[in-house]
């Protein structure tokens, strides 16, 4: 099964620092079905189709276009480093709790979807170097006069399942005494607070920021929380020759310029 070709151009969002957050269960993938002692792991690895499983919107990182494609930043990283390491995947758009739930299942080889790379994950999962920093950002209706978290008190906020916009929320949910509702996907979390059912909502900050560029009226009043970066993940002591490949192809990008090419597709950079 051959990769999907992932090209979409636009220009979008704020300046963000950089260096390097479901669809139908697919069948299990089988490994090369007999493998000889001449076969060496390499090309064993060559030979195999991992399954790749991501969120359903995260834009800039995945998010489905006007043509009813997925791409996104995560999905043209994941295309260019696999064509610089030769090897194939078929990619799973599955939403992101659905994503490691599927991988901790071994329904999925690996995820790719603004996963960010915490402590507490890395006991459970093996990740490629950062691909991308991040942080977390509060945003509130466009005519909202919410301009802190003190502001929050005795309200409700909305947060994705899983992420790390939903972790921070959590973690001064009880300071400033606001309730967290939790969403499956960020389309959800947005109209929460547009309808005025929520009074602010916390994703991280690069994806929040341009969804306002695309004109969804949100605005963020505090600038952005400290996070983590993004990796590429799969599960401990599974798949580790595709971290290994990931990590080789993303330095070749970053060294040819196309990596940088990649985020300015989607990420202005003034």
């Amino acid at each position: 099964m051959k990769k999907k070709m992932l090209a979409w151009s636009m220009a979008a969002l704020m300046a963000v620092s950089v260096t390097a957050c479901g669809g139908n269960k697919p069948e299990n993938t089988t490994a090369a079905e007999e493998s000889t002692p001449s076969v060496s792991d390499s090309a064993a690895a060559s030979a195999k189709v991992y399954k790749i499983a991501t969120d359903t919107t995260f834009a800039p990182f995945e998010f489905e276009n006007d043509n009813g494609e997925m791409v996104g930043i995560d999905l043209d990283l994941l295309q260019a480093i696999s064509e610089d390491q030769g090897f194939e995947y078929e990619l799973i758009v599955a939403g992101f709790s659905a994503a490691m739930t599927g991988m901790e299942a071994g329904e999925y080889d690996a995820m790719i979807a603004g996963m960010s790379i915490t402590d507490e994950r890395k006991e459970k999962y093996n990740f490629s170097d950062p691909y991308f920093d991040s942080g977390v950002g509060m945003g509130v209706a466009a005519d909202s006069d919410i301009a802190s978290y003190e502001d929050l008190r005795g309200k409700t906020v909305a947060a994705k399942i899983g992420t790390e916009g939903c972790s921070f929320a959590e973690s001064i949910a009880q300071q400033y005494g606001f309730t967290v509702n939790q969403f499956e996907d960020s389309s959800s979390m947005y109209q929460d607070v547009l309808a005025g059912n929520s009074a602010a909502c916390f994703e991280d900050y690069p994806v929040l920021g341009y969804e306002i560029t695309r004109g969804t009226p949100l605005k963020m009043p505090l600038d952005m929380e400290g996070g983590n970066s993004y990796g590429f993940a799969t599960m401990k002591g599974s798949n580790e020759e595709l971290i290994t490949m990931f990590n080789a192809g993303l330095k070749n990008l970053k060294d040819s310029g196309e990596y940088d090419e990649i985020l300015n597709t989607y990420i202005s950079a003034n």
